[in-house]
């Protein structure tokens, strides 16, 4: 899939993740940005998850940001695929 808009997903809240995403050149790769307020526990599980969703999206030129405030791993796979979905064009965002 393409990436062909920037979109979010998510919020700031505690127990909660933000996941932001833009589009970038053809063939420029995946730049994947992390900050989380349990990083030292949990930062190589949420790259995972993150890398794993995208594997499974098929995408590989992408600009993500991920701020996390202690979000379970369900919270972070529906926060991915809906910022995803509204990037491709998929899914539309529900407030403007």
């Amino acid at each position: 899939m393409e990436i062909l808009k920037k979109s979010q997903s998510g919020s700031f809240e505690s127990s909660d993740i933000i996941i932001l995403i833009e589009p970038v050149e053809p063939n420029s790769g995946r730049n994947i940005d992390i900050d989380s307020s349990v990083m030292l526990e949990y930062g190589d599980t949420i790259k995972a998850l993150i890398t794993s969703k995208l594997d499974s999206y098929n995408i590989s030129d992408i600009h993500l940001i991920a701020k996390d405030k202690g979000a379970l791993e369900l919270t972070i796979n529906a926060r991915l695929e809906t910022a995803i979905k509204r990037a491709c064009n998929i899914q539309k965002a529900t407030m403007h």
